[in-house]
């Protein structure tokens, strides 16, 4: 089941996409909800980012090849850091790029979405606190991440967290092709097989740090292929049975 968060005649809300039509639901997606008689078309709504986090917890080095990519040794546990809510932007909206960086690049991920509070859970049980995955695009100002020696600044602008299109509650994250495209060029390309750390670990390891609420994002980290995105650009993250994530740069 594909849940995507929409705006319609101005006001949000929450359907089940099915094809190009969107069946509007009622009652908490987090919870307990029911599918209504009322559908739209795609076409006819502004899909919007499916969730609204308290908090992303990303990965870095979450890929053998990535972690080679930039030089750095494979960590021994998840390494984590975080992203703010005030970062999340939709499909089709504009990546900004703030004029203190002179190099901001994209990087494709798998998000896992939280469906209910998780607190110090195992990693057996971390199936049923994870509501579905969506696709995700860790946008960093890779200059001021280098310079700057931790990572808050470099990720954390506004518009530098794309979350989209939709969840996907049904999905086993196993063996799932996952790609990035540069205006139409494949930059990224990879499976979710090879993550090092996989969602089940990551949900047991971050809920014994922090509690995770509904709608927290976890983004898995990215493969190798990084690379910078310039004013006019069309970025799309791809994944495997869940969808396609579109945005573009803009200049701040």
């Amino acid at each position: 089941m594909k849940i995507a968060r929409f705006l319609y005649d101005g006001r949000e809300g929450f359907g089940i996409v099915e094809g190009e039509e969107i069946k509007v639901v009622e009652g908490d997606i987090f919870g307990g909800f029911n599918a209504t008689s009322q559908v739209h078309t795609l076409e006819e709504v502004k899909i919007l980012a499916p969730t609204q986090p308290s908090k992303i917890v990303a990965l870095g080095l979450n890929y053998k090849d990535h972690a080679e990519e930039v030089g750095l040794k494979l960590p021994d546990e998840p390494l984590i850091f975080l992203k703010p809510s005030s970062a999340v932007i939709g499909p089709l909206d504009d990546i900004i790029y703030p004029p203190m960086s002179r190099r901001v690049d994209y990087e494709g991920e798998l998000g896992i979405v939280i469906g209910k509070k998780a607190k110090g859970v195992s990693e057996k049980g971390a199936e049923e606190f994870i509501l579905g995955y969506t696709c995700f695009n860790d946008v960093t100002a890779r200059d001021l991440q280098k310079k700057d020696r931790q990572w808050t600044r470099g990720k954390g602008f506004d518009t530098f967290a794309p979350i989209g299109p939709w969840i996907e509650t049904d999905l086993d994250p196993v063996d799932l092709k996952l790609e990035t495209f540069l205006n139409g060029e494949r930059r990224q390309s990879s499976n979710i097989s090879n993550l090092i750390f996989k969602p089940r670990q990551l949900v047991s390891f971050i809920s014994q740090i922090m509690t995770l609420y509904p709608g927290d994002v976890i983004a898995t980290g990215t493969p190798s292929g990084i690379g910078p995105m310039e004013e006019g650009d069309r970025v799309e993250v791809i994944i495997e049975g869940i969808g396609r994530l579109v945005n573009f740069v803009k200049r701040g």
